[in-house]
């Protein structure tokens, strides 16, 4: 049986846990495959005391071109419906078979219960859509 100080521990860890949620290990990478092409979302800190909130973005694929402007092409939607648009893209140039970087966003405050990450690509009818569970 835990003694008054390993449970008193055990409570702070809790505490510090609840403070700081959505660590990246806690969040789950997600792909999308359409048209030969596959897209995965990986988020990074999405925690509420990081300044921006980070997604690293493989893209691949056996044939045509990854030209995509993922600055002008991916939005980031809290519970409200509210878009928020990159502030930064950190990787690869358009073009290639095979690209990977980091986007970044603003990180979203006060820390929604949910969020979507969308990317639209050209000559698809529809978005990829990415969606998380924050807390």
């Amino acid at each position: 049986m835990p003694n008054l100080k390993q449970m008193v521990m055990l409570a702070s860890l809790f505490a510090v846990s609840a403070a700081f949620p959505v660590a990246s290990a806690e969040l789950a990478a997600q792909k999308s495959s359409e048209r030969g092409v596959t897209v995965a979302a990986i988020p990074q800190d999405l925690s509420s005391n990081a300044k921006t909130w980070d997604f690293k973005i493989v893209l691949d694929t056996h044939s045509g071109d990854l030209s995509d402007d993922l600055l002008k092409t991916a939005v980031l939607l809290d519970g409200t419906g509210t878009q928020h648009v990159p502030v930064a893209w950190d990787g690869a140039a358009p073009g290639g078979h095979h690209r990977e970087g980091v986007l970044r966003f603003k990180a979203v405050s006060p820390q929604p219960q949910a969020i979507e990450l969308r990317i639209a690509r050209p000559g698809e009818s529809g978005p990829r859509s990415f969606r998380w569970q924050l807390r």
